[in-house]
């Protein structure tokens, strides 16, 4: 039996635009000899979650998500490439994502515990801009730390930095 995704959104979408996002993936994922299934669903208006589902998905992420990031990138480009209302698309596989996320927050929690702790600033490694994002968001309510930004991408990375409280 298939796990059941965390978050339940409900029955699969069946609009015109989830339909275009099943059939461009499935030709993608073909291509790729990949036999995963496509679960999609509208999260809300404008905005689709795909599941990617099934065995070996691993060449599916790739490393460090770059594969998976590639295939969001093509899906939302081929669905809005012609199109004056555009759609939000976010492809997970195998939890990847919320997987990741949640040792982002664990990872930018630790970092900022050593920042306050060791009165210092610290450096993560190289990360996309929304892995950025979830680690700047993760780290706003802590008073005694701020994060920034530094680098091009995409070497671009995230500085915890000891803020003694104003």
């Amino acid at each position: 039996p298939q796990p059941k995704p965390i978050v339940d959104l409900g029955e699969e979408c069946h609009d015109e635009k989830s339909e275009q996002i099943r059939a461009f993936l499935k030709g993608l994922l073909e291509h790729m000899d990949s036999a995963a299934e496509v679960k999609v669903y509208e999260s809300e208006k404008g905005r689709y979650k795909v599941f990617l589902e099934g065995e070996k998905l691993g060449a599916l992420i790739g490393r460090r998500g770059e594969t998976l990031d590639a295939i969001q990138y093509l899906t939302s480009y081929a669905i809005n490439r012609d199109n004056e209302t555009r759609v939000r698309v976010s492809v997970d596989a195998g939890d990847y994502r919320l997987k990741r996320e949640e040792a982002l927050q664990h990872l930018a929690a630790k970092m900022a515990g050593k920042a306050v702790k060791y009165h210092r600033n610290f450096t993560l490694e190289p990360m996309n801009a929304y892995e950025r994002h979830v680690i700047h968001a993760a780290l706003q309510d802590y008073p005694e730390v701020t994060t920034f930004s530094t680098g091009s991408e995409p070497h671009r990375r995230i500085v915890v930095a000891y803020a003694k409280e104003k």
